[in-house]
């Protein structure tokens, strides 16, 4: 089975090498057949030459399209190409990618549809600021209410999906904080959504799109792209 691993990168230079050779040590010690695709959004730094000379397939944006329009970008390309599953993996070093063999075998194990990493399942690992656990578990709420389902770490970019979601997202996917859209998303077309937990580490470099002034407006934000989107999938006559 092959697994392409989706890794989204603006101005990363300082860990995308790393980031690529790590998924690529795990492929060498597993029986996983892994692909690392670098989509680089438009960096302004030296990602683009790190990722050329790097073992991986380089995906270079013209234009930045934002997290969404990145990560749908590799989504497509795993799609046309024929991948049994994609990963979406952070270019900043924050997933660790020996914990990727968790996610294909929690696919297979238990059939699911997506997997998700989770941080505060049983809190090991870095677990981000007071701040940001506080607008997770606002997101969790929201979600649980929207569609039953309980999840802790919605704002995760480390998850799995398989052929038949590759497919839902080539097609469409969220743009600018796409992971807790997603989440209702995935929910109303019926796939079955699995969480498992992972130790991630923290940011090994490059700076969050989300910083302290703008978490509420994000918050806002996220809020009404959710609702948008229940009510436009939900009711979608």
């Amino acid at each position: 089975m092959k697994t392409a691993i989706i890794v989204p990168a603006y101005n990363e230079e300082k860990a995308i090498a790393n980031v690529i050779s790590e998924i690529n040590a795990v492929a060498a010690q597993s029986s996983l057949h892994l692909d690392v695709i670098v989509v680089n959004d438009c960096s302004k730094d030296s990602t683009a030459e790190i990722i050329s000379g790097s073992k991986c397939i380089a995906l270079n944006l013209p234009v930045n399209l934002g997290i969404g329009g990145a990560v749908q970008t590799g989504f497509k390309y795993a799609f046309e190409n024929g991948y049994d599953f994609a990963i979406q993996a952070d270019g900043d070093g924050q997933h660790p990618a020996v914990e990727i063999p968790k996610l294909i075998k929690t696919a297979l194990n238990q059939n699911a549809d997506v997997v998700i990493g989770s941080r505060f399942i049983t809190n090991e690992g870095f677990q981000s600021s007071f701040l940001r656990r506080t607008g997770i578990n606002y997101f969790k709420g929201l979600i649980r209410v929207l569609t039953g389902l309980t999840i802790y770490d919605s704002t995760s970019g480390f998850r799995l999906i398989n052929k038949q979601v590759l497919e839902t997202v080539s097609e469409y996917y969220p743009d600018e904080y796409p992971e807790p859209e997603a989440i209702i998303l995935f929910s109303l077309k019926k796939f079955k959504i699995i969480e498992v937990p992972v130790v991630m580490k923290e940011r090994q470099g490059g700076v969050s799109s989300i910083g302290r002034t703008s978490s509420v407006y994000y918050m806002f934000k996220v809020t009404l792209a959710i609702l948008y989107t229940f009510i436009r999938i939900k009711f979608k006559r």
